[in-house]
């Protein structure tokens, strides 16, 4: 899913025009506190309420983090349009000056700047995400097995380390994506091994979130964990990842190889 902030004067006219030129299921996600749209009130003691009817549904329930609201959008959409959430760590298109913006428009204007822009963009991938995409597989009636892998940001590996904050990874563009895809394919010669899909995220990674996810799709379990264990391997090992480390202390950069 590819996911791409809007904010300024017209921002809702600039999504509203991309949603029609969109090819793909499309969420629209508002930071600006809009109406609720006629959402029954939270039922006593629940969390969140879900109302369904033949118009579609709404929800109602507790605060959630953006994150979190793209994570559960990413298996089932394509893009996501963020509108009016400056603070979010996502590609800003404006309607308005905004001098950290990655690309200044006007909302009535050209569109093929933002679909450029929109191609261009590193999916938001999540571990459900990939899950969906292999059971999605046109082998998957001959798979009895999903094994997975994530790694995630740790903040230290003993009571007594320093902190880490959080890491920075860039990929070698081109190089790293084609390697990766070139791995996939390797992996998916093996006997009984059907689909396989590797995502490794880039930018900044607080501690605690999620780096990298392997998905392995196999006719049995065994040949499913040797796949994910190689393929994690693999792509630590031959993939051109660059990553930066922020500690409460130090900050240095470390090739993935480590």
């Amino acid at each position: 899913m590819r996911t791409l902030g809007i904010v300024g004067p017209g921002a809702a006219t600039l999504a509203d025009r991309l949603v029609d030129r969109l090819d793909g299921r499309v969420a629209l996600v508002r930071g600006d506190g809009a109406t609720d749209g006629g959402v029954a009130a939270r039922r006593d003691g629940a969390a969140t309420t879900y109302d369904l009817g033949p118009e579609g549904w709404h929800a109602r329930g507790e605060s959630t983090s953006l994150g979190d609201v793209l994570d559960r959008l990413a298996p089932d959409h394509d893009y996501a349009l963020v509108l009016d959430r400056p603070d979010a760590r996502l590609a800003r298109v404006a309607t308005g000056a905004d001098p950290e913006a990655d690309l200044q428009v006007d909302p009535d204007g050209d569109l093929d700047p933002v679909l450029e822009l929109l191609g261009d963009l590193e999916p938001h991938e999540t571990l459900e995400s990939l899950v969906t995409r292999v059971k999605g597989s046109p082998r998957a009636d001959r798979a009895g097995a999903i094994a997975t892998f994530t790694g995630r940001v740790r903040a230290k590996d003993g009571e007594e380390d320093t902190p880490t904050q959080y890491l920075e990874f860039e990929k070698y563009e081109g190089v790293a994506e084609r390697r990766t895809r070139e791995i996939e394919a390797e992996l998916e010669e093996r006997d009984g091994v059907l689909d396989v899909v590797m995502h490794h995220r880039t930018g900044v990674i607080p501690d605690g979130e999620d780096i990298v996810f392997v998905v392995v799709l196999a006719g049995h379990r065994r040949e499913a964990f040797r796949t994910v264990e190689d393929g994690i391997d693999r792509l630590k090992e031959e993939v051109p990842i660059f990553k930066k480390e922020v500690t409460a202390e130090e900050t240095f950069w470390v090739h993935e190889r480590d």
